[in-house]
C-alpha cells in the first residue's frame, strides 16, 4: 500500500506543542505516513496579509487529508494593528483561516465527540438522592453544520445601497431599525440552505444508525428564528420516519444548555447550525474534563481536516517546558484514522488514553486542578511530552 500523506497545520501557540505530539503517538501506533508542513495562521497574517496562503490550499487540494493544531484569530481592529507597516492600507482584511478552509474546501460536516473517560477527575458530576454523588457516563456526538449560518460571513457595516433597500422591504425592518441611521447599521446574516441542511441531518443519522445511538436531537431555536431553524426542523422530521428505532426530538439552544448539566447521558447524537453546534459542544465538553479532551473532524467530499476544538492559548505557548494536554489533538489523530479506514489503530491509541487516564498516574496540570503556571511541573504535573510518553508506553 502506498504511504499516506498528510499535511500538518501546527498553526498558533499551542497547537505547535500538541501537534508533535500527536505524530509520535501515530508514529508508535504504527500508522506509515509521510507528513507535508503548511503554513497557516497569525504569522502569516501579520507579514503577509494573509493566514491562509494559496501555497496551503494547493497542498490541501493534492492530498487531501490533514491534522491541524490551533489558530490565533482577533478582531478586526486589532487585527489590523499587528499587519506589518509596509502592508498597511493595501486593503487586507483579516478573515478567521479555519473558517476560510471549511468554506473554501465545503467542509460541510463538523463531528465533535464528547465522550467520559473512566477516572477522569475532570468528569461531571452531579447530587443524588439521599447525598450520593453520581456521574453519568456521557457519549454525545455533535453534528455541527459547519459552511453556512452566522459564521457564513455575509455581514456588512453601513450596508451598501441594494442591501439596505433590500432589508427596507421587510416591514419588521422598517419599524424596529428605520429609525437607525445607515452608517451605524452592523448586519450579520444567518443563511440556512436546504441542499446542506439535508446532508448535515442525514449523516447524523446515518452515524446514529450504524454506532447505535439512540436518540438524534435538532439543537436550535424554532420558536424564534422560524425560518432558518424551522427548515432543518422539518428535514429532520422527515428524514426521522426512515429510522424506525431512533427516537427523534428537539430542543431550544437555550434551554439545552441547562438540561445538559441535569442529565447529559441521555443525549447521542445532536444536530445544530453552525454557531449553536459550537455552543453545545462546547457546554457537553465542559462535561468530559474540558476542552483539553475534545476532537473534531471537518469533513467535505475531497478534504477532510482533523483539529482539537480548543485555542492557541497563547500565553501558554512560550513556557520554556509545555504544560497542556496533547490529549484532544491525539484524539483528533484517531477520527483521522477513523476516516482513512485505519480504525484498528484508532481503537488502539484510544484505549492507551483511556488506560492513561484511569490509571491517574500521570496527570497535566488541569487534570490535577491546578492553575497554569510554569511551576505546575515541579509539582507533580505531567509535561504535554510526559502525557505522550504515557500514552505511547501504554501502547
Amino acid at each position: 500500500m502506498a504511504k499516506r500523506t498528510v499535511v500538518t497545520m501546527p498553526g498558533d501557540g499551542i497547537g505547535k506543542a500538541v501537534l508533535p505530539e500527536a505524530i509520535r503517538v501515530l508514529d508508535a501506533v504504527g500508522f506509515d505516513a509521510e507528513y507535508v508542513h503548511a503554513d497557516i495562521g497569525w504569522e502569516f497574517w501579520c507579514k503577509e496579509g494573509n493566514p491562509l496562503p494559496q501555497r496551503t490550499l494547493d497542498l490541501l487540494e493534492k492530498h487531501g487529508i490533514s491534522l491541524f493544531g490551533a489558530i490565533t484569530s482577533k478582531p478586526k481592529s486589532e487585527a489590523a494593528k499587528e499587519l506589518s507597516p509596509e502592508l498597511n492600507d493595501k486593503g487586507f482584511v483579516y478573515y478567521s483561516p479555519i473558517v476560510g478552509l471549511r468554506q473554501h474546501f465545503l467542509l460541510d460536516i463538523c463531528q465533535r465527540p464528547c465522550k467520559t473517560f473512566k477516572g477522569n477527575p475532570l468528569n461531571f458530576i452531579r447530587h443524588g438522592a439521599g447525598d450520593t454523588i453520581e456521574e453519568p457516563e456521557v457519549d454525545v456526538v455533535i453534528f455541527r453544520q459547519n459552511t453556512e449560518g452566522l459564521y457564513g460571513g455575509v455581514e456588512w457595516t453601513n450596508p451598501p445601497d441594494k442591501v439596505y433597500e433590500g432589508l427596507m422591504t421587510h416591514p419588521k425592518f422598517v419599524k424596529n431599525f428605520g429609525w437607525c441611521p445607515r452608517e451605524e447599521l452592523a448586519i450579520s446574516t444567518r443563511i440556512f440552505t436546504k441542499k446542506y441542511s439535508l446532508r448535515i441531518c442525514e449523516q447524523a443519522f446515518e452515524y446514529a444508525k450504524e454506532f447505535g445511538y439512540k436518540k438524534v436531537t435538532l439543537c436550535e431555536k424554532p420558536n424564534v428564528i422560524r425560518e432558518t431553524s424551522g427548515m432543518m426542523l422539518a428535514i429532520c422530521r422527515e428524514l426521522a420516519k426512515n429510522y424506525p428505532d431512533i427516537t427523534f426530538n428537539y430542543t431550544n439552544i437555550d434551554a439545552q444548555m441547562m438540561w445538559l448539566t441535569k442529565d447529559p447521558e441521555n443525549y447521542g447524537v445532536i444536530i445544530a447550525g453552525n454557531m449553536f453546534g459550537d455552543i453545545v459542544s462546547d457546554g457537553f465538553a465542559g462535561l468530559t474534563g474540558g476542552l483539553g479532551f475534545v476532537c473534531s473532524a471537518n469533513i467535505g467530499q475531497k478534504v477532510a481536516i482533523f483539529e482539537p476544538t480548543h485555542g492557541s492559548a497563547p500565553k501558554y505557548a512560550d513556557y520554556e517546558v509545555s504544560i497542556v494536554s496533547p490529549i484532544a489533538m491525539i484524539l483528533s489523530a484517531c477520527m483521522m484514522l477513523d476516516h482513512i479506514g485505519e480504525t484498528e489503530k484508532a481503537a488502539k491509541i484510544r484505549a492507551a488514553v483511556a488506560q492513561v487516564v484511569e490509571e491517574g498516574k500521570v496527570r497535566t496540570y488541569d487534570m490535577l486542578k491546578m492553575r497554569g503556571t510554569p511551576d505546575v511541573i515541579s509539582k507533580g504535573a505531567a509535561s504535554t511530552q510526559q502525557m505522550t510518553d504515557a500514552i505511547i508506553a501504554a501502547l
